[in-house]
C-alpha cells in the first residue's frame, strides 16, 4: 500500500539525519484566515476554551502558537490526578511564549544537558504545566493536513514540548501540522498509591500517558482550527517517547485518540525484554518510600508538600499495568492481538549500546567474563556463545551489542505485531554514522 503523507514527512526526517535535532520546526499562530501566499493562519483562531493568538515562525509561512493549555493544572487535589478538563478563558490569549515545563531535575553541567529546563526555550517549572505548541504552515482553518505529535525522550524523568531539537518549524513547512506537548515526568507522572487507586476507579500510575491521551483529544476537537485533521493522528517519538508511543498503541485506554504512531528505539517494554510492572507491587514500593522520606503515607499529607521535596525523595516507576489505561502486561495484550489498530513505522539503531560504553570504564574481558550472570541469568552460557570473545579488544566490541540487537528485536516484533492485525507497519534499520566532535567519544549510529 501507499505510505501516508504523514509517515513520507516522517521517513524523510529520519532518512536525512537519525537524530531528532533533524525534525526542527518553529512557531505558530491563529486563526482568521488569509490567501496571500506564504502568510498561514493570521488573527485570534478558536478552541473550545477561548482565542489564541500566535506568532509567525522561523520558517517563512509557518505560524507557532506556544503554551496552550489541554488540561487544568494539576496542583493541589489534582497532583497525581488524572488530567481534568481545561479551563476557559475570555479575551485573546497570548500564545507566543512557551509554558513551564513540568517539574524534573535541571543538569546544566551534564552532556547533553536537560533539553527543557537548560535552554534559551526555557520560560520556568512548575506542576502548572499541561500545555502544548502547534505549528501550522495552513492558510485557513479545516485544510485537513496531516497532523504530528512529538512525544520527548528523557528516562520517564524529564524533557518538554520546549526542547529546541524539537520545535516544529521545519517538519510544519513540509506539509504537516507539528506539535509537541508537555507530559508529568517522575514522580509526578509514574506514580501509584492505594488512596489514588480508590480515588479513580481501581487504578493509578500512568498519569503520564493520561496526560498524553488528554492532549490527544484536545487536539481531535482543536487541531481543525489550525488546519489539521483530527482524523488523521500521528505520535512519534524517541527513547522514553518512543515507549509511551508503543505502550499507547497498545493501552485499552488510548483506543481511538490516534490513528499512526512513529517509535524510534522504544515500544512497550522500554528499552529492552522485561515484563511490565503491576500497579500492585508499584504502590507497595512507593508507601515504603515515601514512609521513609516523609514520615507518612497519607496522599493528603504527600500533596501538601512541596513540588521539589516530592521531585527530590519519591521515585517514578514507568509504564506499568495500571488498571485502566493498559489492563494487562502489553505483550500479552499485542501477542493476542488485543491492541490498537495502528499504523506503524518503527526501528532502531546499529549502535544502540554504543552510549553504555561511553559512559563507563572501558570494558575488558574479564569484565565482560563477569558480567554473563547479570545480563543472562541462567542463560549466562548461551550469552557468551552468542557474543564471544577472547580479548578485551573482543570484549570492547562485543559489549554495545546485546543491547543493540536487543532492541532491534523489540521494534521488529512491534512491526509484526501490526501488521498481523492487518495495518499497515513499516521496519526501519539506522545505520548512517555522524560525524562527531573530536574531544567525544564516536558512538557510531
Amino acid at each position: 500500500m501507499a505510505v501516508s503523507t504523514t509517515f513520507r514527512t516522517a521517513f524523510a526526517c529520519l532518512a536525512l539525519a537519525g537524530m531528532t535535532a533533524a525534525c526542527t520546526t518553529t512557531d505558530g499562530a491563529s486563526g482568521s484566515a488569509s490567501s496571500a501566499p506564504g502568510v498561514g493562519l493570521t488573527g485570534p483562531v478558536q478552541t473550545q476554551q477561548g482565542l489564541v493568538r500566535g506568532a509567525p515562525g522561523k520558517v517563512e509561512g509557518v505560524m507557532a502558537f506556544k503554551g496552550i493549555p489541554f488540561a487544568a493544572p494539576p496542583v493541589g487535589n489534582l497532583r497525581w490526578a488524572p488530567p481534568a478538563p481545561p479551563q476557559s478563558w475570555s479575551g485573546v490569549r497570548d500564545a507566543t511564549q512557551f509554558g513551564d515545563v513540568c517539574v524534573q531535575p535541571p543538569a546544566p553541567q551534564r552532556f547533553p544537558p536537560n533539553a527543557a529546563t537548560d535552554t534559551p526555550n526555557f520560560t520556568g517549572m512548575s506542576e502548572d504545566c499541561l500545555n502544548l505548541n502547534i505549528w501550522t504552515p495552513a492558510k485557513r482553518a479545516g485544510e485537513n493536513l496531516p497532523v504530528m505529535v512529538w512525544l520527548y525522550g528523557g528516562a520517564y524523568n524529564e524533557g518538554g514540548g520546549n526542547a529546541p531539537f524539537s520545535e516544529g518549524d521545519n517538519l510544519a513547512a513540509k506539509g504537516v501540522v507539528m506539535v509537541t506537548l508537555n507530559y508529568r515526568v517522575g514522580p509526578f507522572g509514574f506514580l501509584s498509591h492505594p488512596e489514588l487507586t480508590a480515588e479513580n476507579g481501581g487504578a493509578s500510575g500512568n498519569q503520564a500517558l493520561a496526560d498524553a491521551i488528554a492532549a490527544f483529544r484536545w487536539l481531535k476537537a482543536n487541531v481543525a482550527a489550525f488546519g489539521g485533521d483530527p482524523n488523521n493522528i500521528t505520535l512519534f517519538g524517541e527513547s522514553a517517547g518512543a515507549a509511551m508511543n508503543g505502550g499507547l498503541v497498545g493501552a485499552a485506554g488510548a483506543r481511538g485518540t490516534f490513528e499512526r504512531a512513529i517509535s524510534q528505539s522504544g515500544a512497550w517494554m522500554g528499552l529492552g525484554i522485561a515484563q511490565m510492572p503491576k500497579r500492585e507491587d508499584m504502590e507497595q514500593r512507593t508507601m515504603q518510600t515515601a514512609q521513609e522520606a516523609f514520615g507518612t503515607t497519607s496522599i493528603a499529607e504527600l500533596r501538601a508538600l512541596p513540588a521539589d521535596q516530592i521531585a527530590g525523595k519519591l521515585r517514578g516507576q514507568g509504564m506499568i499495568v495500571d488498571g485502566k489505561i493498559i489492563t494487562e502486561d502489553l505483550s500479552i495484550t499485542f501477542a493476542n492481538g488485543r491492541q490498537n489498530p495502528v499504523d506503524v513505522l518503527v526501528g532502531s539503531n546499529s549502535d544502540e549500546g554504543s552510549f553504555t560504553s561511553a559512559m563507563g570504564p572501558p570494558t575488558t574481558l574479564e569484565s565482560w567474563n563477569n558480567g554473563a550472570q547479570m545480563r543472562w541469568g541462567e542463560h549466562a552460557e548461551l550469552g557468551r556463545a552468542a557474543y564471544p570473545a577472547s580479548t578485551d579488544a573482543e570484549a570492547a566490541a562485543q559489549a554495545p551489542m546485546p543491547f543493540s540487537d536487543t532492541l532491534a528485536w523489540h521494534m521488529r516484533l512491534f512491526a509484526d505485531s501490526q501488521a498481523k492485525i492487518g495495518k499497515n507497519s513499516w521496519f526501519y534499520w539506522f545505520t548512517h554514522e555522524p560525524p562527531y566532535d573530536p574531544d567525544r567519544p564516536d558512538l557510531g549510529a
